[in-house]
């Protein structure tokens, strides 16, 4: 079951018991209001209306007729033609009735049928009993009209629809936010997969800053941190191969350049007086070519060496201000400019082998830029990392140097061993740190060396400093 489903399961769980008491106790309420209402009291008074009115006419039914039978009152004169009542009387077998005539009903006509033909007996009433009985149906109609069920159930209907809409708009608002707060989730929980499975190029786009943002960017900072581990790793491995092979190699040819030497020195001291000059010649070059393979010999074995690493705090911007004034004289036609950031702070790193990274990219550099060329030398922070970079204004890289610049046996200079940047970077790893290729500023090659902050006096990363030497 998906997050978004379960939030809007707790949402539906969360609201249902008090939707529920609220819909009970409003239907109360409403059902409490609805019976003081006016229709209620409209129909409550109708019916009392009817009673009293019912009960009037009955009295004044029986005292006309006791009237009329005691001769307390005499007979109406009956007019000719007579009414439509008394004509209506007279034709029915009804022995006597009572009607109601005049202006509204009011007066009560008493009609009896005697041996010498029809009296008709006359009350003028209090209340006129035809509108009464007019009002009383108007008001009947009314509350038919408006009746308290039909009123009732007309406002529970709306009240549920109402609470209805209500609660299905929250819920869609919930499974809105429910969705875009879980689908950073969804997206980090994906991504997560995938780093577990090898794929350490993975990136979650964050465009958040609450907890979620925080979590996606320290898990892109976590990732990026693991694809250099990786990275690292794997050329160290890499670097522990060629360092067996460069130790064999230096070994085996280092035994063999020895004996060739004295050799040929011999041939040289035994030859006659006509061939020695040539053979002079012959033993020159063959002893430069010695002394060529010699230094080779000796850069492999500076290779194939694991060098003692010794930790102290270092003040990178003297450190570069030092290296330049040393290689200015080497290379006077080249204009260097150093760059500081301020508050940048002191790296805890072997001195000897960051010389050795800075002499190796500022001579690379120095030779890239040529007579009039210029290196630009920045130090700065990065994170928690000292960052040192190096930019010429030579021709740059060709794809080929950037996909091998760093393996040893590969190089791209005239006079070069192919394992300067080789041994830069084993030097940078060894002091926890690392050398990246990075776009030049001045449009040619750019390399940062990346250097541990001293976090506290003699630390780096929270362990203490120790030396190797």
């Amino acid at each position: 079951m998906s997050l978004r489903t379960r939030l809007a399961l707790v949402f539906i769980a969360a609201t249902l018991v008090p939707l529920g008491a609220t819909v009970w106790v409003t239907t109360i309420l409403l059902d409490y209001s609805l019976r003081q209402s006016p229709v209620d009291q409209l129909s409550r008074l109708s019916r009392s209306l009817e009673k009293t009115g019912q009960k009037y006419y009955q009295q004044a039914c029986e005292q006309l007729k006791a009237d009329a039978l005691a001769g307390r009152i005499p007979p109406a004169p009956l007019a000719s033609p007579p009414p439509d009542a008394v004509a209506d009387f007279a034709a029915s077998s009804d022995n006597e009735r009572f009607t109601l005539t005049g202006d509204g009903g009011s007066k009560l006509l008493y009609l009896v049928r005697t041996p010498t033909g029809i009296q008709a007996f006359e009350r003028t009433l209090d209340i006129r009993m035809t509108d009464l009985s007019r009002e009383y149906s108007d008001a009947r109609s009314t509350v038919e009209t408006h009746a308290f069920g039909n009123l009732r159930r007309g406002v529970f209907i709306a009240w549920g629809l109402a609470a209805g809409a209500i609660w299905l708009v929250a819920l869609t608002l919930v499974w809105l936010a429910a969705t875009r707060f879980s689908r950073p989730i969804v997206k980090l929980t994906e991504a997560l997969q995938s780093l577990a499975a090898g794929d350490f190029r993975i990136r979650v786009p964050n465009e958040r800053a609450d907890e979620i943002g925080l979590a996606t960017e320290a898990f892109n900072r976590m990732a990026t941190q693991l694809e250099q581990s990786r990275d690292r790793l794997v050329y160290l491995t890499q670097l522990a191969s060629w360092q067996v092979l460069a130790r064999k190699t230096a070994h085996e040819v280092k035994n063999s350049l020895t004996p060739i030497r004295l050799t040929v020195e011999e041939m040289v001291a035994r030859s006659s007086a006509p061939d020695r000059l040539f053979l002079e010649q012959a033993a020159g070059i063959v002893v430069d070519e010695i002394e060529s393979l010699a230094r080779r010999i000796h850069a492999f074995s500076e290779f194939s060496s694991e060098p003692p690493v010794c930790l102290e705090n270092l003040d990178v911007h003297e450190l570069v201000e030092e290296r330049i004034a040393f290689l200015k004289a080497a290379h006077p036609e080249v204009r260097y400019a150093v760059e500081v950031a301020e508050n940048t702070p002191s790296a805890l790193a072997d001195e000897d082998l960051v010389k050795g990274i800075l002499v190796n990219l500022l001579e690379n550099a120095a030779e890239a830029a040529g007579d009039g060329g210029q290196i630009l030398t920045r130090v700065r922070t990065i994170e928690d990392r000292v960052a040192i970079e190096v930019h010429d204004s030579g021709p740059g890289l060709s794809d080929l140097a950037r996909t091998s610049l760093f393996q040893p046996t590969i190089s791209f200079k005239k006079r070069g061993m192919g394992l300067g940047l080789s041994i830069a970077r084993k030097s940078a790893l060894l002091s926890g740190g690392d050398i990246l290729l990075i776009a030049g500023e001045l449009g040619g090659a750019g390399f940062r060396v990346l250097l541990p902050v001293v976090t506290s006096v003699g630390t780096r990363d929270g362990i203490p400093a120790h030396s190797g030497r």
